[in-house]
């Protein structure tokens, strides 16, 4: 008998599996996907950011299929459920072993609520097994509890060996994270990488609002309670998110995300403890932490990894690509790992719909693919590096924080207004240029960045002479950036320890020449003048625009 035959197989049906089958199976591909496991399951990766949600808003328009949009705006509890949290901020406070937390060193960075609304807190088994039941229904086959054993490529395709058969697919997409099949190829797998981090996480209940333990909102002065986002517990050498899906009036699920990142140079594994007592061991240095956790239950066993960080020298080959933690993963700090799967599958699928045009499955036709996917992984792996370095001193932090949230900034701001402007799906991939994750690709950003990394890079924590020098010269450089508006120079002279919930285009505006006295900032996001006044007047006009296009 045969082998069944599909134009794409994915290995794993994870939320990027399954929301690449949705817009394959939906714009006429047949698909075919494999699961080792069965849904609802249990994963991590919860914290939704701007960018993410504006290129799910991307895929459900190019490709047609506005499920993926449910989890990008204010509306998404009637259509996904009430058991996902809300996410109306990114906080960090920096603590010191032994001390009690300094709101001097504390952060709130709000999510401008337009013109989307804030983001979510995404309880990842309702989420990953809503998406594999749309890909479903656009007419995807799904196996579940088939685990690939091994993959055959020849030059028509791919033959895929399961316990269920052998099946056959002109291209195979790799989305089965670190446990990658084809990523294990000789010389393809690596770990020569900046960042160095291990993790203990699991899901608890019991967590209370840490305003309730630590200073109040009011005593911090911040526009929210810090349950009402995610929280980054942030100290020499490592940090611990907590993450709430009961955080809002209409939540149903009493559970929170808790994990532990450590970067084991510093911080050595505890092989001698169970991870639940490590855990329990290492959060007794911190007072405040301790007193957040000290009535929280765990609900299901704490998991213990060692080295997260692992990236790959290629992404595609000939009839096959990896797809985002198939090729590589550095941390969960500032929630990329989303962003970079969306951005891939986004990729992916153009070129995938393209080679089913031309028959050209060759690794070539899609390059594209790699080049994004390595520049993202990189330049995660510095962000990440250099953060972790930046919390041995408040005063590093302190503005390098500065640095990540104008990245993420211009960022999610080229993502959107390129979609707004775009005519269809081939004129938003030629208007939004080539990316590195953060800065929206504008190229004075870049400069700056590049400068204040290396002065990371160079400085001695543990030298105060040398910070002082590290943190003016990073000064200088924000100095010499024309578009840090006041809201960031508020936050890196200390006047605010608070991003406000304000509009997002006013806070970029050039502060030497007006925002629409820059030709090359207004031409690199906007493109015209007209465009860029809608911003400066107010996102609700801007989302009109594009209902007018």
């Amino acid at each position: 008998m045969p082998e069944p035959t599909y134009d794409v197989a994915i290995i794993g049906s994870g939320i990027g599996g399954s929301t690449l089958a949705c817009v394959l199976a939906r714009q006429g591909l047949s698909v075919v996907v494999f699961e080792g496991g069965t849904h609802p399951r249990f994963t991590i990766g919860e914290s939704m950011i701007l960018e993410t949600s504006e290129v799910m808003r991307a895929l459900a328009e190019f490709y047609d299929v506005p499920e993926l949009a449910y989890y990008s705006s204010e509306n998404f509890y009637p259509r996904i459920g009430t058991g996902h949290g809300v996410k109306r901020h990114f906080s960090f406070l920096h603590h010191a072993a032994g001390e009690r937390q300094d709101r001097r060193t504390s952060l709130q960075a709000v999510i401008p609520k337009l013109p989307y609304g804030h983001e979510i807190h995404i309880h990842r088994q309702d989420a990953d097994y809503f998406l594999t039941a749309t890909a479903i229904k656009y007419g995807a086959t799904v196996h579940q509890a088939t685990p690939v054993r091994s993959v055959a490529v020849d030059d028509s395709g791919v033959t895929l060996q399961t316990d269920r058969g052998a099946f056959r697919a002109g291209y195979l997409v790799d989305a089965g994270g670190m446990r990658s099949l084809l990523a294990d190829r000789p010389g393809w797998r690596h770990r020569d990488l900046r960042a160095h981090s291990r993790t203990l996480f699991t899901h608890m209940i019991g967590v209370p609002c840490y305003n309730r333990v630590g200073l109040s909102q009011a005593e911090y002065g911040f526009p929210f309670p810090l349950s009402q986002g995610t929280l980054h517990h942030i100290f020499h050498g490592g940090w611990l998110w907590v993450i709430p899906f009961d955080n809002h009036p209409r939540a149903t699920n009493p559970l929170c995300s808790v994990g532990l990142q450590l970067d084991p140079r510093i911080h050595p594994a505890r092989t001698d403890l169970t991870p639940e007592a490590e855990f329990n061991d290492f959060v007794q240095r911190f007072p405040d932490i301790q007193a957040q956790l000290a009535s929280a239950k765990p609900v299901r066993a704490w998991t213990r990894l060692d080295r997260l960080q692992y990236s790959t020298g290629h992404v595609v080959g000939d009839r096959f690509a990896l797809l985002a933690h198939a090729a590589g993963f550095i941390d969960p700090l500032y929630s990329k790992g989303l962003y970079v799967t969306h951005m891939s599958i986004l990729v992916l699928a153009d070129l995938l719909l393209k080679a089913r045009q031309t028959g050209d499955y060759s690794a070539a036709a899609f390059q594209p693919l790699e080049a994004l996917t390595l520049r993202y992984i990189d330049m995660h792996d510095r962000l990440v590096a250099n953060s972790y370095k930046s919390w041995s001193h408040p005063k590093l932090w302190a503005v390098y924080a500065v640095n990540w949230l104008v990245g993420a900034y211009l960022e999610y701001l080229k993502l959107t207004i390129t979609r707004l402007r775009a005519r269809d799906r081939a004129d938003y991939f030629d208007k939004l240029g080539d990316l590195r994750l953060v800065g929206g690709g504008f190229a004075p950003f870049q400069q700056l960045q590049e400068r204040i990394d290396e002065t990371i890079e160079g400085v001695n924590p543990c030298d105060e002479a040398d910070v002082d020098r590290a943190v003016a010269e990073i000064r200088a450089a924000f100095a010499d950036f024309p578009w840090l508006s006041e809201p960031f120079l508020n936050l890196l002279d200390g006047k605010k320890n608070h991003l406000p919930n304000n509009k997002l285009a006013p806070q970029l505006v050039n502060r030497r020449n007006g925002f629409l006295g820059d030709g090359a900032y207004r031409e690199h996001f906007f493109g015209d003048a007209d465009l860029a006044g809608l911003a400066l007047a107010g996102w609700r006009d801007l989302r009109k625009y594009r209902e007018r296009r």
